[in-house]
């Protein structure tokens, strides 16, 4: 095999074979290929694409550069991905709910980037909670609690990380067809029987226009459904955040206030929508409705703030999380409630200035390697159509530092829109695909 012809097929427009791309993954994955080969691969196929078999094709060759885990277990094995957004800690619910209904998750997940939130982050502000863990404690953990969420080793799917990175530096990161490989071949390297998918759109999310989000979701859907895994997509609302917080140990809170409350919020209500999907493909709800009904139960019940508590505990964290959570979490030097300047309608949000808001309060990544604080961020913040009065709160800052605060709520500030006129708030779960 030779990287320069696989390269030249896709200068031209041509489509490699599956046998050629399964080479040039794990040439990637070895080293035999170059970073300037990469990089003109990548390039090659942002500028000219892949049919969906030479997708398809991409994506298990990435897959299996590495480890494609096996399971042994008494029942479905199933998973989910989110695209990202500001405030959305769905995962934090959806492992421990789908475990208490049944069904067994092993959530390979990510960290923060740009200006979203990443799980493992989310996971690691609770003291103790370690995500880095051996292939054989994954296996043992999901055995006994019935789920776990970790972060990919370098055994998992290393042509994708080779390949991102090189994506990162060559302006290719927005190719369909490399955003497709890059999610799915880490998702089905953890062998899923079936897999859901939140794609978001909106101010918050990457995708920003309808049309961006449905070309993602039909791409994902249908090369994982190629692949063999069952999958089904929902794009969902992210024109505001999903939680009122946003920054890791305070979205962490609201997930333990979510779950032990007992009352409806969107938190529970996009994490029923997609759980029950996987019920229903599992056989263990009759239908989607119906398994959304049983997670909702599950969740307002207050079972799963325990079955949460449990994988805390396996990973590291407190035995007592569930009960005495609110010991646990970090807890920032300097909060400062900001009011409103005058009465109005809560018009709009721009969700990406208020996730780089967090950034910048160090609860996310400007740099690879940055420390991110857990205890910064923002809590109780208004929601979209809200009307406040003159001096109501319109949230909370989180801060390490004044300075860092007054500079944050000047960007909250220009992020949030009033109006006279009450805004039309869009739905929550805006289309289903698959």
């Amino acid at each position: 095999m030779d990287a320069r012809a696989i390269i030249a097929t896709l200068r031209r427009g041509g489509q490699p074979s599956e046998t050629e791309l399964s080479w040039f993954a794990q040439g990637l994955a070895s080293g035999e290929v170059s970073d300037a080969q990469a990089g003109a691969f990548a390039m090659a196929v942002c500028l000219q694409g892949l049919d969906q078999s030479g997708r398809r094709a991409l994506t298990l060759a990435m897959r299996d550069s590495g480890d494609v885990l096996q399971w042994d277990l008494p029942g479905p094995v199933m998973d989910k991905h989110s695209t990202g957004g500001v405030g959305d800690c769905v995962s934090l619910l959806l492992a421990p709910a789908l475990a208490e209904c049944g069904v067994y998750v092993p959530m390979i997940s990510g960290r923060g980037l740009g200006h979203t939130g990443g799980t493992l982050d989310k996971m690691e502000a609770i003291p103790g909670v370690v995500t880095q863990i051996s292939q054989q404690r994954l296996h043992r953990i999901t055995a006994e609690v019935g789920c776990a969420i970790v972060g990919a080793t370098g055994r998992i799917a290393p042509a994708d990380k080779r390949l991102y990175a090189i994506r990162d530096v060559t302006a290719t990161v927005e190719s369909l067809d490399l955003i497709t490989a890059s999610i799915l071949s880490k998702k089905l390297a953890a062998s899923p029987e079936a897999l859901v998918l939140d794609v978001k759109i909106g101010s918050g999310a990457f995708m920003k226009t309808i049309e961006e989000a449905r070309a993602l979701a039909r791409s994902l859907v249908d090369t994982a459904n190629a692949a063999g895994c069952q999958t089904t997509a929902l794009i969902t609302d992210m024109n505001q955040p999903i939680a009122r917080a946003l920054g890791n140990g305070l979205e962490v809170a609201e997930v333990m206030l979510a779950l032990t409350a007992g009352k409806p919020c969107p938190l529970i209500e996009i994490t029923a929508a997609l759980s029950g999907i996987l019920l229903a493909h599992a056989g263990l709800a009759g239908d989607e409705a119906e398994g959304a009904q049983l997670i909702t139960e599950a969740l307002l019940s207050g079972r799963v703030a325990n079955r949460f508590g449990r994988m805390v505990a396996a990973q590291g964290g407190p035995d007592d999380f569930a009960s005495h959570w609110h010991r646990y979490l970090p807890v920032a030097p300097v909060i400062r409630e900001v009011t409103a300047q005058r009465s109005g309608y809560i018009a709009a949000m721009d969700g990406e200035a208020l996730g780089l808001a967090v950034v910048h309060l160090g609860g996310g990544r400007l740099v690879e390697g940055d420390q991110v604080d857990p205890a910064v961020g923002l809590s109780d913040l208004v929601r979209l159509g809200q009307w406040v009065e003159a001096g109501d709160c319109l949230a909370r800052i989180h801060a390490a530092r004044e300075s860092a605060a007054q500079e944050a709520e000047a960007s909250l500030r220009s992020a949030l829109t009033l109006s006279a006129q009450a805004p039309v708030v869009p739905d929550l779960i805006q289309e289903r695909i698959g």
